[in-house]
């Protein structure tokens, strides 16, 4: 069942280190998008996201969507912890078209599906627009519609009511035409229990030629309520510098729904894996992603990595820190983040 913005209130959207009951992917089949578009093969891009898949399983369910054309390689390559679902769609970004999952204290799990239109329109979406509701009806959740153009890369939230977004993505012409930061602001209050919504500048000059226009899981991601790891570089006489700096800055004045200032922890980005041929790629080790028990890292093959690595086990003492490899998925500008969605367990835990 589908409903309009919710009026009820208690709506809330739990932190991703919530314990799980799954998570959810989408796999890659879209072979003229990565080969001609990224210039990759989508073998190589299909291995990557069955790395990341299979070790999630190790630590909680997969519940992996498969367009009917494609199930025959996923079954291939994906363990026993991976279920398929057969369901057709354009891409697989699931952390962007796939829903936002909340809770509520009476009703318990139900789910939103924000207007997705591609990231301002850049492929083809008329599948994916309907991914999220058709999952939810799948698990026989209620859905919640909403006339804001979102995407789940676009919002961190800490469970206790702070949410942190990017200018760049949702003030963006190509998404929210005419809506307002407080009219945005009020819609994460009645769908996701926002109090405060932080604003970061993202990457208004377009400099590092992202798809999605500035993601924040590309730019940040909470270790815990108060406590953020942020993107950083070594190179600081780069374009992409003055992006890092500036995000940095508004996360240095900011406070969170509780009044907190954020201790912050940089995490150096992956500079030396990037492709000087590629048209884009994620070397960002914020966008990871927190399974149960587990920190799943974007790893890349370099020296780096291990930084990264030693970075997230000081941020999540009691969780394993397992890198995977994603050199080939990095082409298409996004990282493990982007491909992961988490469904809380209920009632909620952690």
């Amino acid at each position: 069942m589908q409903h309009n913005d919710s009026q009820q209130a208690g709506w809330w959207m739990p932190a991703e280190w919530a314990q799980h009951a799954a998570t959810w992917m989408v796999w890659p089949h879209n072979q003229p998008l990565w080969e001609s578009g990224w210039g990759v093969t989508l073998a190589q891009v299909q291995e990557d996201f069955a790395r990341v898949a299979n070790t999630i399983a190790r630590f909680e369910p997969v519940k992996l969507v498969v367009d009917p054309s494609a199930v025959e390689r996923a079954r291939a390559l994906c363990g026993p912890g991976v279920e398929l679902i057969e369901l057709a769609v354009n891409d697989s970004w699931c952390r962007d078209s796939g829903p936002s999952f909340i809770c509520h204290p009476q009703q318990g799990l139900a789910g939103v599906s924000w207007r997705f239109n591609a990231w301002g329109g850049k492929s083809a979406h008329d599948l994916d627009e309907s991914l999220a509701r058709r999952v939810l009806n799948g698990l026989g959740l209620e859905c919640f519609g909403t006339p804001l153009a979102n995407e789940g890369g676009a919002i961190h939230v800490d469970g206790e009511g702070t949410l942190i977004t990017t200018e760049s993505v949702l003030l963006n012409p190509n998404r929210n035409p005419g809506l307002s930061k407080a009219e945005m602001e009020a819609i994460f209050a009645r769908l996701l229990g926002v109090k405060k919504t932080i604003w970061l500048p993202g990457d208004p000059d377009y400099v590092t030629g992202d798809m999605t226009d500035g993601h924040v899981d590309g730019v940040c991601a909470f270790a815990r309520p108060g406590a953020l790891l942020v993107d950083a570089t070594h190179d600081q006489g780069s374009v992409y510098a003055e992006v890092v700096r500036e995000n940095r800055r508004a996360l240095e004045l900011a406070t969170d729904a509780r009044g907190r200032q954020f201790e912050l922890l940089e995490l150096y980005e992956a500079s030396a894996a990037v492709d000087s041929a590629a048209e884009v790629f994620c070397a960002s080790y914020t966008n990871f992603y927190i399974a149960n028990g587990a920190i799943i890292m974007p790893a890349y093959g370099i020296a780096a990595d291990r930084v990264a690595a030693e970075t997230l086990a000081m941020a999540f003492p009691g969780r394993e820190v397992m890198p995977v490899q994603i050199t080939h998925l990095a082409h298409g500008g996004g990282g493990v983040h982007c491909i992961t969605q988490q469904q809380p367990a209920w009632p909620t835990k952690g």
